[in-house]
């Protein structure tokens, strides 16, 4: 069963997550979180960075479809500098 607890946020816009969910989920100081806020939901999904393994994985994958979809790295450099002349 999932734990369930209260709490308040402060005047700073800090909320406290519960002991007792931290220990439940394993969080500690500094867990890096997404938050998404909805009607009269506020939900927090933490963040995992990926393993170096996971995001060799990534690029690899990513480098394919470019190299499918024809892109050069020319390309990318000439969008690059679109939209940093944009800004």
């Amino acid at each position: 069963m999932a734990a369930l607890s209260t709490t308040r946020m402060s005047s700073k816009g800090q909320v406290v997550i519960p002991e007792n969910v931290r220990d439940g989920l394993g969080l500690q100081a500094g867990a890096q979180f997404v938050v998404v806020g909805e009607n009269d939901c506020v939900i927090l999904k933490r963040i995992h960075p990926p393993s170096m393994v996971d995001f060799d994985r990534l690029i690899r994958k990513a480098r394919g479809q470019a190299r499918r979809a024809g892109l050069r790295r020319s390309d990318i450099a000439a969008a690059i500098a679109r939209t940093r002349a944009r800004q």
